[in-house]
């Protein structure tokens, strides 16, 4: 079974960075795309950025945080990052790590099969 935690999270001011980490253990060989998913309060959940880990580490971001998000991955640690630069105050809310089986870019929050819990980021301004 697939576990998922994230870290990372924390309160920082607006134009501000923080990186987030995504641990994944367990059987992963059924999963070929992680990602981050973005839900602000009273809002849905939406894919903020994915990477395709069976091989290419095709990339995809919402068009709302390109050129300020990158995900990326470390295939050893199974751990992929989420460094997020020039924070906005409509990119706070929770983050949650996901796991799934697609065929390109964001998939839908429906078709990802595996969730952590998430990592809280508040920002001020």
């Amino acid at each position: 079974q697939v576990q998922l935690v994230e870290s990372g999270g924390g309160s920082v001011q607006d134009g501000g960075s923080l990186r987030l980490s995504c641990a994944a253990s367990g059987y992963l060989d059924s999963t070929n795309v992680m990602g981050w998913y973005h839900q602000a309060p009273g809002k849905e959940r939406g894919g903020v950025a994915v990477i395709y880990t069976g091989g290419g580490g095709a990339t995809y971001y919402a068009y709302s945080v390109k050129g300020r998000f990158t995900i990326s991955e470390d295939s050893g640690e199974n751990t992929v990052y989420l460094q997020m630069n020039n924070l906005k105050p409509e990119d706070a809310g929770m983050y949650c790590c996901a796991a799934g089986f697609y065929e390109h870019g964001i998939p839908p929050a429906s078709s990802m099969d595996v969730w952590g819990k998430g990592t809280l980021v508040t920002i001020s301004s």
